[in-house]
């Protein structure tokens, strides 16, 4: 662990910037989903119950460094006041005089939440000038939006290169996680990769295929190695362009001693649509005006004896149509025997990434993950190996 925590610092009477995600869904003006919210609770709660003084920094949207009125944090103020039991105190700004001021009279149970960093072109430019105004602001930073750690920007980046630096206990459950699951491991290690496209995943891919012992691909994507394998996948979804690297990873996986596990079985239909007639059949044997939806029962028992052997779980994408009844079979059960196993001790499980996130959570099996991860880009950046900005930043500051 080479970044430092809330732990490493003398909080009282200091300011302490906090970078977070409150990026939450709204409709009809209205918060709709406060999750993200709720997670930073934690870090702000403590902060003040050691007599310092929280400055929250935060994105919504995508302004394009323009002021956007829609796009303003305003609309958070009463959430935010009811999930941390405070006073929010919001300035229209995030640099500058007034906001300065705020900062310097902020008292004990008050939070200060600043305006959208976006409206400020400087912020995903990372412009030292716009840094040091941030920087003006408080006393120490903490970052605590691992979703927005991929990004090096002003708020996320800048700020940890001039501040005494830490993450946040939300960033800091999420790093032990990451590090749990493909850092330093307990094997045997299974992988779940699932989607649409292979051309989306073919760095992640190409990875796990280096890091893991079994690799389960489904969905989309699996009838791209179908193909690949000489396979015929009727209609289905499938990249016939990506055929020849999806062979490379096959071949790659063999070299590295990955086990890679496709589809035995399949789950047809002639409709892309909720409840459509159905049928299953051998992997090799879709017809030719047939499309694949799921993977079969023989499938799911294959990927269970896997899941039985394994000591660690990361999982990113769904394995079938699971928007679709009766398409989310295969990973609604891989998903909830997934979460048993985890209940029962035997398996650390740890998954992340939009559609994952909803799929556990429609097969109801999301609490009994070691860890789910919110964050999109961020996760799946970590999953392809790569250096996210904003940790990288926490290490050397």
């Amino acid at each position: 662990m080479g970044w430092k925590t809330l732990d490493d610092f003398n909080l009282e009477a200091k300011r302490v910037l906090i970078r977070v995600d409150i990026n939450v869904p709204v409709e009809n003006g209205q918060v709709s989903d406060a999750t993200r919210i709720e997670k930073i609770a934690p870090t702000v709660l403590e902060i003040m119950k050691r007599g310092g003084f929280p400055v929250l920094l935060a994105h919504f949207g995508r302004p394009k460094g323009r002021v956007q009125r829609d796009l303003s944090l305003l609309r958070l103020v009463p959430v935010l006041e009811r999930v941390l039991k405070c006073d929010v105190i919001f300035v229209a700004d995030c640099i500058g005089p007034a906001v300065e001021a705020a900062s310097a009279i902020l008292g004990p149970n008050q939070v200060l939440l600043l305006e959208n960093t976006r409206f400020y072109a400087q912020e995903e430019q990372n412009d030292p000038t716009f840094v040091a105004k941030l920087a003006k602001i408080g006393d120490i930073f903490c970052n605590d939006a691992f979703s927005a750690a991929h990004r090096a920007h002003a708020s996320t980046e800048g700020l940890a290169r001039i501040l005494n630096a830490c993450a946040g206990r939300l960033m800091e459950v999420e790093l032990k996680a990451l590090e749990t699951a493909l850092g330093d491991p307990i094997r045997p290690v299974v992988a779940v990769v699932g989607g649409a496209k292979v051309s989306t995943k073919l760095k992640l891919l190409g990875n796990l295929v280096e890091k893991v012992d079994h690799l389960v691909i489904g969905g989309g994507m699996a009838n791209t190695f179908l193909v690949a394998k000489g396979i015929n996948v009727g209609t289905s979804l499938a990249e016939q362009g990506m055929a020849a690297i999806a062979n490379d990873i096959l071949v790659k996986a063999v070299r590295c001693g990955c086990e890679i596990i496709l589809p035995k079985d399949i789950v047809i239909a002639r409709k892309f649509e909720a409840n459509a007639a159905h049928e299953i059949c051998l992997a090799d044997s879709c017809p030719n005006d047939a499309m694949i939806l799921d993977a079969g029962p023989e499938s799911i028992s294959q990927i269970f004896r896997v899941f039985e052997v394994a000591k660690t779980l990361i999982w990113n994408g769904p394995l079938g149509a699971f928007e679709l009844e009766p398409f989310d079979a295969a990973t609604n059960a891989a998903a909830q025997k997934a979460s048993v196993l985890t209940k029962e001790g035997t398996l650390v499980s740890v998954a992340g990434g939009g559609d994952t996130v909803a799929a556990l959570n429609k097969a109801g099996a999301a609490a009994g993950f070691s860890f789910v991860s919110t964050a999109g880009g961020a996760f799946l950046e970590w999953m392809e190996g790569k250096e996210l900005p904003g940790v990288a930043a926490l290490s050397t500051a």
